[in-house]
């Protein structure tokens, strides 16, 4: 992975699972509204595509291209576009900050989780509206790590917050993006700028067990933990603690987990 950006999860069973999870109802509805079934779309930071797949339902008489700077999750979605008879969908690999298109490609450019990782969010910005058409839409949907909440309080879910944040910094992202989506889009001059906010509710028991088994084993069995163990910022008997504390969570009936989502719709 080049240096303007690290992935900080990694692709993992665990994080995969959470990315087959994501849909473009439930992780781009901010923009479906302004879609039009004949548009040109690039979708950044593609994944699994499951969210590109469901851009591209609902753009039948458009195209879809997805790109990932990882080449095997490139091909998972690729094969998840065969699967589903998705003829409009191109996929590649990619770099969000040097775009391989020209310029004015695009009727809307989307990224997802995407501008966190980046070491320059702006110049990020700035690629999308450069490939994207004057009159079309730069979109863009990040979370906010110290700003997710559940109950019941639990401590090592507090620590767990601090180890992730710290690496991700480490890895020169910005893991508390959804705050400062507003301020990177002006900071790239792109006009007309819509903030909105949402965010993903876990609570039922499923939901709960879910999420807390996806971060109980991001944080102890994937290179975060070993680039946490390697910045001294956790040994490996901590991280274990963690991840028995989201199992603990989780088994609370009453037990809630917010994850709160800035989003940016900008008319370039």
């Amino acid at each position: 992975m080049p240096e303007s950006a690290t992935y900080t999860h990694g692709h993992p069973a665990s994080v995969l699972r959470s990315h087959n999870w994501r849909t473009a109802d439930n992780s781009a509805a901010y923009l479906l509204p302004h879609l039009r079934e004949d548009m040109n779309l690039l979708d950044i930071g593609c994944g699994p595509g499951t969210v590109t797949l469901g851009l591209a339902e609902r753009l039948p008489a458009g195209r879809v291209t997805g790109i990932d700077i990882a080449p095997e999750v490139v091909e998972l979605a690729r094969g998840a576009a065969q699967m589903a008879g998705a003829t409009n969908v191109h996929l590649a690999v990619g770099d969000a900050l040097c775009l391989d298109f020209p310029d004015k490609s695009f009727d809307v450019v989307h990224a997802h989780q995407v501008l966190q990782h980046l070491a320059d969010p702006v110049a990020g910005l700035r690629e999308m509206r450069r490939v994207c058409r004057p009159g079309g839409l730069v979109a863009a949907r990040d979370g906010d790590f110290e700003k997710m909440t559940w109950y019941p309080e639990e401590a090592a879910l507090r620590r767990w917050v601090e180890i992730y944040c710290s690496v991700a910094r480490a890895n020169g992202g910005e893991p508390d993006a959804a705050r400062r989506l507003w301020a990177w889009a002006r900071a790239a001059g792109l006009p007309e700028i819509t903030p909105s906010a949402s965010a993903w509710c876990f609570a039922t028991d499923e939901d709960r067990h879910w999420w807390s088994e996806v971060w109980a084993d991001r944080i102890s069995n994937t290179q975060l933990a070993d680039r946490a163990i390697e910045l001294k910022l956790a040994d490996r008997e901590e991280l274990k603690e963690i991840a028995q504390a989201w199992s603990h969570w989780a088994s609370i009936p009453d037990a809630c987990f917010l994850v709160l989502q800035g989003e940016i719709l900008c008319r370039t």
